[in-house]
């Protein structure tokens, strides 16, 4: 017969293994059973959380993406239990932001990508977003444009330009991400690049680069030879 943690030694409990031997003696299934709180009559937290980890290979950037609905798909994770691990995986997720540096110099594609990944990780639709900077590549501003579907973003241009008279900027860089992992720009996307670039010409504002974000890699326009 299972025991339920209640029922454990002490020592093996994760909430009293946190408090005697600190947060990083706990094993990511430890952690997200003091997370959910329970499990089932046929397991315990942690085994569930085995679980549901083993469903994505162990890997915690794989759990950050599933949405409520592929946590309900394992017996013992209701509503409430997935909503409280996609809200822990998203407070990791925003606590990167925190160290992001406002005026980062953004001279490079590379730079931009180290910059803004951590914004763009694991969205499950297209989000186009303008960086816009001084004269030194320093940000001074950064909006969101357009938020979408899988494959596609509305953008609108007359708001990109809004917001760089507002801050006065000297230059930007278009991102947008892929959620298809697919790192090629489409043909909209060469057309949306070439319509921003004449449109900001007469404001006399550059578009230093457009660049498509993956989880893993990045397309430079600038790089790639089409601005």
């Amino acid at each position: 017969m299972k025991l339920a943690i209640h029922e454990w030694a002490e020592a093996d409990r994760p909430r009293e293994k946190l408090i005697e031997q600190g947060r990083r003696a706990l094993t990511n299934a430890e952690l997200l059973a003091i997370l959910i709180g329970s499990g089932s009559a046929q397991e315990s937290a942690v085994e569930l959380c085995r679980r549901v980890l083993s469903g994505v290979e162990n890997n915690l950037a794989m759990l950050s993406k599933l949405e409520v609905a592929d946590l309900c798909r394992y017996h013992g994770i209701g509503q409430a239990k997935a909503i409280s691990i996609i809200a822990a995986m998203e407070i990791g997720r925003r606590r990167k932001d925190t160290i992001e540096t406002p005026s980062a110099v953004l001279n490079s594609s590379k730079r931009v990508y180290t910059f803004f990944r951590d914004r763009l990780q694991d969205l499950p639709h297209e989000e186009f977003w303008v960086l816009y900077l001084n004269t030194g590549c320093k940000v001074i501003d950064k909006q969101l444009i357009g938020r979408g579907g899988n494959d596609f973003t509305p953008v609108d241009i007359r708001v990109i330009l809004r917001h760089a008279l507002q801050a006065n900027a000297h230059s930007m860089i278009l991102i947008h991400n892929h959620p298809s992992g697919t790192l090629s720009p489409s043909t909209s996307d060469k057309q949306l690049t070439t319509r921003i670039i004449d449109a900001a010409i007469l404001m006399d504002i550059r578009v230093n680069d457009h660049v498509i974000f993956t989880d893993q890699d990045y397309f430079s326009f600038r790089d790639e030879g089409l601005l």
